[in-house]
Parts: structure tokens; sequence; C-alpha cells
């Protein structure tokens, strides 16, 4: 059964022109009438609860912080998800350029001599190589679920897509990414 604070209205215009008049007590009410909203919308939409929780807690700052700027009460809930999807592309954006990072710096084994450790580089400039010669899509799909290690479904859910294409595109990005290091091996 969904949670009952959820199903909780948007706080209505004399709440919101009072928040923007500096009311105090009418930002708190607003923060907390607009919380279950677009805790529900970030968590759709990032890629982690972590993500999610803090997409958002800087949402409801912005708010709280800029609520004075809002020019139409009836846009409330159409910025706070403006906010809450920028978030959340922002936090993916950083954990990608933090994969890519870790993918191209990673070594894939333990290495006990100065051979196994070139040997190792070697094979780890490889392994980049290839996947960066994959299709954007492909190569977005990979990382995400066997490098970051996230779950197919919010793998799936974070591309836009349904689970099946979602690993349809995974199987076809790890043939893709065999295939390129069977041409270099």
């Amino acid at each position: 059964m969904p949670n009952q604070q959820t199903r909780r209205p948007w706080p209505d215009t004399a709440v919101i022109r009072s928040a923007q008049a500096g009311d105090v007590a009418s930002i708190s009410v607003l923060i907390e009438g607009a919380h279950p909203h677009v805790r529900r919308f970030a968590t759709s939409l990032c890629m982690s609860e972590q993500d999610a929780e803090d997409a958002t807690q800087e949402a409801l700052v912005i708010l709280y912080r800029k609520i004075g700027t809002l020019r139409a009460t009836g846009a409330l809930a159409s910025w706070m998800f403006t906010i809450v999807r920028n978030e959340c592309v922002r936090r993916w954006t950083i954990s990608r350029r933090h994969v890519l990072a870790e993918v191209t710096d990673l070594p894939l084994r333990t290495s006990s001599s100065a051979e196994e450790a070139a040997l190792a580089e070697i094979e780890a400039r490889q392994v980049s190589a290839a996947i960066a010669r994959l299709p954007a899509d492909q190569r977005q799909v990979l990382l995400l679920r066997d490098v970051h290690g996230y779950s197919g479904r919010s793998v799936a859910r974070h591309l836009g897509l349904s689970l099946p294409a979602m690993k349809s595109r995974l199987h076809r990005a790890r043939a893709a990414l065999r295939a390129g290091l069977e041409e270099v091996a």
C-alpha cells in the first residue's frame, strides 16, 4: 500500500505566496508538503537511493533559498522537478566520469613482478580502448551495469528502457567488447 504521505497534494497557493513573502512557518509547511513529491520523483530518476536522497535534499535547500524567485505559484511542481532532474543528471555525470577514470587506471589483476605489472597495464589499456570503441548506447549500459554495478532495473529505469531492452543492449555490448578484445589478442 502506498505511503499516505505521498498522496498529499502540493501545498496550496496561499502557502506558496506566504513562503515567497518570507513567512518562516509557511516555508516550513511548503518544504514538508513538497518533500514526498520531490522524493518520489528523485527515486524514479536517480541511479541510486543515495543519489535520490541527496537530490531531494538539494532541491529542498534550493526551494528554501530561492522560493522568492518563483514567479508563478502554479509552477512550483515543474520548478522542483526540473531541479531534481538536473541534480540527478549532475550526479550521474560525476559518477560516470569517476567510473571512466577507474576503468582506464584499473589494473585487472595484482602483479608479483615488473613484467606482470606491465602486462596488466597493457591489458587494462586494451580493455579501456575496446570499451571506448563501443557505440555510446552500448558503452553506457555496460559501464553502468558491469563496471559501476547498478542493478538491471536501475540501469533500465535510468536509461528509459524496458528491462528486456536493457538486457538485450547489455548482451550486444558484452559481445562487441569480447569481439574487440579478441581482435587485439
